[in-house]
């Protein structure tokens, strides 16, 4: 793979953020992003696609040198202006077109033009499942690498960004530009060579982790990117030249709902581990007390926050045992803190739901995934407890020394872009948080996927034996059935239901992406049953096997509502992809997380009556409910998103290590 020179001027990445509006400033941005986001916007870029596309003729007869020899001169062209003029990026965006044609052997359809047209103009393009928006992040990531800027394209998992690079690499080196790949596994000169190429694919936590540990190799120098420029002519060394990326400036989010709203409540954190040898009495000891107390009695549990109150018997208990602990931790605070992290371990943790344990080690599931993280871990003493309660050997706590969120890593870039199969529902937080305007691309051909009604149970015993039945139900016919879950538990529940039936099958949970990726690909072939969590495969494409399509397509089934309508609609897109027939249905149960956390006990009670007796009307009130819990839940995390952020920034203002840049 060709690298681009290591001595390009670094770009500039600002220390410090402009706040974000509050109060009327707030009320007044909110009318901007829906004035950037407007219809008009979409005729406008929806116009301009259709010049490029009648510009093809032109392009596709050139011959192999010409269109060459056309694109060597966009690229010197685009190197040259800050801003390319109208006429310039139709011409060069088709002849891009046609080299991905010549290259790749696919022509874009017009709504990949525009969805390419989207992202060098700043949006953030809303494309549903199966509209190839890894194609239509080549076209983009071709006109900003000719520029020769650092461009990013980020993604969810190190397969995904492997994959894209070299499926897109014929396009780029078509058109006279570098591309590499940053994942888990590669030692810093190879992630040098891959962000010094002109495009370079990797995914949020490498990214972001490259940043933080650039950061800390530079220290509280303050290092200006011209006086590294400088010094990397003249030979001379130093920490900058230890550092792995040259700056950050263009980036194309891929599964943006993703990356910057869902994962972005967990800030990232480079850390390193201390000695101390008295942890692990302390955290043990504070488990055992923590597992003795009772609910109600001696703590109060608030689900829908996920905190814990310690009642007066608590903290008799607490003070009663705690008085041979070594001083540090006889401090009132730090005492009640513990006990109050092993509650939430107990009441809110729970094995192969956050987490599982392999090889003796606990490790993180992620819960919009439902992948394992074996290198993440909890914070403040909440992985050793819960090893503590395992009963597995302790790990030492980690000294914190850099840390930043997704939310202000990306907003540090100068051009932000990205693309996602569900934006609609966030366009409001994309652009209060990013000032990303989210402009829907529409369809290649219209989805007919047909929607069918939720149905919604007092117990989750109804809702499993409701859900094999249909699986048994549409199976008969000969269509694949697709089913999303929540969480690892719930995938070994259904599996063994389905087992017990005489149903074979595929099981993903938390296994390695590239399994994954084949596994979902094959799940639309005739006969076949796939259980997944419901954001599994995300990023390739569900084809149908033959004559499936004759049978109805795919019927997808969610065995529980996420608190984001958006990864519902994400898993009900696995099927009805590029015009295919489909089906999806919800199943529900009254004992469902989500209505745990986000409606009253006796609201839930009385549902749970109505639906019992069958009376008329009980559907739809469940339904109401159900939408009732996800307005509140998405209200809750956006609250909890927004604390990360503020105090991400206070940190900043407060400790951070990196002064203002100056010359």
């Amino acid at each position: 793979m060709v690298t681009a020179t290591p001595l390009q001027m670094p770009v500039w990445t600002p220390a410090h953020l402009p706040p974000l509006p509050t109060g009327l400033d707030a009320q007044v941005d909110r009318w901007i992003g829906r004035w950037r986001r407007r219809r008009a916007r979409l005729h406008q870029l929806s116009a301009a696609a259709e010049e490029v596309c009648g510009l093809a003729p032109e392009f596709r007869a050139c011959t192999d040198a010409a269109l060459r020899g056309q694109l060597e001169l966009f690229r010197e062209r685009f190197r040259r202006p800050v801003r390319v003029e109208e006429p310039l990026l139709h011409r060069a965006l088709a002849a891009v077109r046609e080299a991905a044609s010549r290259a790749l052997g696919l022509e874009p359809f017009p709504e990949q033009v525009l969805g390419a047209l989207a992202l060098y103009r700043g949006f953030l393009a809303e494309m549903a499942t199966g509209e190839g928006k890894t194609l239509t992040a080549g076209l983009a990531g071709v006109l900003f690498g000719w520029t020769r800027r650092p461009c990013h394209v980020v993604t969810v998992n190190d397969y995904l960004a492997e994959r894209d690079a070299a499926w897109m690499k014929p396009l780029y080196d078509l058109c006279g530009v570098t591309v590499g790949c940053v994942v888990a596994p590669m030692d810093a000169p190879a992630r040098r060579r891959a962000y010094a190429c002109d495009v370079t694919y990797t995914t949020s936590k490498e990214v972001v982790a490259d940043f933080l540990r650039d950061r800390l190799q530079l220290g509280s120098l303050g290092v200006h990117p011209v006086r590294v420029w400088l010094r990397q002519l003249l030979g001379g060394g130093g920490p900058a030249d230890r550092c792995v990326q040259r700056g950050l400036h263009t980036a194309i989010v891929d599964e943006a709902d993703s990356v910057l709203i869902d994962e972005a409540v967990t800030p990232l954190i480079i850390s390193a581990a201390t000695d101390t040898p008295l942890v692990e009495e302390i955290y043990r000891r504070a488990w055992t007390l923590a597992s003795q107390l009772e609910p109600g009695r001696d703590y109060r549990v608030d689900p829908r926050h996920r905190e814990v109150e310690l009642l007066p018997p608590a903290r008799a208990a607490l003070e009663e045992s705690w008085n041979d602990a070594p001083q540090y931790w006889r401090h009132p605070l730090r005492r009640e803190q513990l006990l109050r992290q092993a509650l939430v371990a107990r009441e809110f943790f729970h094995r192969d739901v956050q987490y599982v344990v392999q090889d003796r080690q606990v490790i993180l599931v992620d819960e919009f995934t439902g992948r394992l993280m074996p290198h993440r871990r909890w914070r403040a003493g909440l992985h050793q407890l819960i090893e503590a309660k395992e009963g597995l050997r302790l790990t030492p706590p980690d000294q914190t020394l850099a840390r930043l969120s997704f939310q202000r890593f990306f907003r540090l870039y100068r051009h932000l872009c990205g693309m996602t199969g569900t934006a609609a529902e966030a366009a409001a937080e994309f652009w209060h948080l990013y000032r990303l305007p989210v402009v829907v691309i529409p369809r290649h051909r219209p989805c007919i996927r047909q929607q069918w009604p939720d149905r919604v149970f007092a117990d989750a015993e109804s809702k499993w034996r409701a859900v094999v039945e249909e699986i048994g139900r549409v199976h008969a016919t000969g269509r694949p059935v697709l089913v999303g879950t929540r969480s690892v538990a719930a995938s070994e529940e259904l599996a063994r239901r389905l087992q017990e039936a005489g149903f074979s099958f595929n099981l993903l949970n938390a296994t390695r992406h590239r399994e994954e990726a084949a596994i979902v690909a094959q799940a639309g072939q005739s006969g076949r049953i796939t259980i997944a969590t419901n954001m599994a495969g995300r990023g390739t494409d569900i084809k149908l096997g033959p004559g499936v399509a004759a049978l109805g397509g795919l019927h997808v089934i969610a065995t529980e509502k996420h608190e984001s309508p958006r990864i519902d609609r994400q898993l009900y897109g696995r099927a009805g992809r590029q015009g295919d027939p489909g089906s999806a249905r919800c199943f529900l149960s009254l004992e469902d997380e989500l209505f745990r956390r986000f409606l009253p006990v006796a609201v839930r009670r009385a549902l749970a009556g109505m639906i019992r007796q069958q009376l008329p009307g009980a559907q739809a009130a469940a339904a109401a409910a159900c939408a009732l819990a996800q307005r509140r839940a998405a209200r809750e995390a956006y609250r909890q998103r927004l604390r990360v952020l503020r105090y991400d920034t206070w940190l900043d203002e407060s400790l951070s290590f990196v002064p203002p840049e100056r010359l």
